[in-house]
């Protein structure tokens, strides 16, 4: 059982290819800001930006990391991405295994 205070989140990336998503996933985990980096299939987003409804294929990560690491992943993700405003959510963990969680916590600390 997870703590009430959340000590762990997965954060939601989305990226205009491959070779981004694996660029970042990259830099995360040698920079210990993430424990895992999951590089999901290119969907299609639809969205409004400056005014417009535009269309875009993307592939989305899925990363898990201490709650304690979110600034440092969000800096390091706003380095390195190609996009003016990238997405980046970080969504609490409310339950998860506990040895599952310590290996997040080990890992990205």
């Amino acid at each position: 059982m997870v703590p009430a205070e959340p000590v762990a989140l997965v954060a939601f990336v989305t990226v205009p290819d491959e070779q981004t998503a694996v660029k970042l996933a990259e830099a995360l985990l040698q920079q210990r800001a993430a424990a895992c980096v999951q590089i999901l299939p290119a969907g299609r987003s639809m969205y409004r930006w400056k005014g417009k409804i535009e269309s875009a294929s993307e592939s989305t990560l899925l990363i898990k990391t201490a709650a304690s690491r979110f600034a440092e992943l969000e800096q390091l993700i706003r380095r390195l991405h190609p996009y003016e405003v990238p997405e980046v959510i970080g969504i609490p963990i409310a339950e998860a295994s506990a040895p599952y969680l310590h290996w997040i916590l080990d890992e990205s600390q």
